[in-house]
Order: C-alpha cells, then sequence, then structure tokens
C-alpha cells in the first residue's frame, strides 16, 4: 500500500496483478489449469464444487524491518466427483449383508422335479 502524498490517495497493488505475475506467471498458469478442471467435473457431474486460494504471507527473516517478504500462493480444489454406483442387500439372520432374500423361498432349478404335463387347450 502507497500513500500518494500530493493526494493522500492510497494506491494498493491489486491482487489479480499479483497472481499473473508470481512466479514469471507459473502459479498463474496452475490456477487457470486448476479453475477448468473444476469448471470440466462440475459440467460433467452437475454438483457444484469449489477453489480456494490462499496467500501466505511470512515475516521477514530475523525481524529486520527492511527485509524481503516471503509469499507463496496455495489453492485447494474440490471437485465434484460420480455418484458411486449402489447395490441392493438383504440381512441375513446373522446380520450379515446378502444379494438374495432370506425371506423368500427359493428352489433350486436344476434339482427340481420336470413337469411336463402341460394340457393343450
Amino acid at each position: 500500500m502507497t500513500v500518494q502524498p500530493d493526494t493522500g490517495e492510497i494506491q494498493q497493488a491489486p491482487v489479480a496483478a499479483f497472481l499473473a505475475s508470481h512466479l514469471n506467471g507459473r502459479t498463474e498458469e496452475e490456477l487457470s489449469a486448476e479453475f477448468h478442471t473444476l469448471l470440466d467435473a462440475v459440467r460433467a457431474h452437475g454438483k457444484k464444487g469449489s477453489m480456494t486460494i490462499t496467500i501466505v504471507v511470512e515475516p521477514p527473516a530475523n525481524g529486520v524491518e527492511s527485509a524481503p517478504l516471503p509469499i507463496g500462493v496455495e489453492s485447494a480444489v474440490k471437485a465434484p466427483k460420480p455418484t458411486p454406483v449402489k447395490s441392493l442387500y438383504f440381512l441375513d439372520d446373522d446380520g450379515m449383508p446378502v444379494r438374495e432374500d432370506p425371506r423368500q423361498l427359493s428352489m433350486d432349478f436344476r434339482t427340481a422335479p420336470a413337469n411336463n404335463t402341460f394340457k393343450d387347450a
């Protein structure tokens, strides 16, 4: 932040310009790639997502007032994922998940007697 001596107006560094120039533009390229990955995931899955950009500023080394400030940029993307496919299960008498309903009567058709006594109408 700089104060103009003529007008007393306060000038602040634009954050977008800082992000665009940080690490010679690599940060902006990485953030843009992550942003487009997020957009693609939202479009593909129809769910919301988010991206958080954090600018980390550390104090000068050894408390020296005129020393440079280490500044880093971190990002976190929470992209939506597809809903996992579910399958239906029943609980048997022991509480174990099974695919077939244990209350349903079943017949082993391989060992059932053949009954070919169809009558013509």
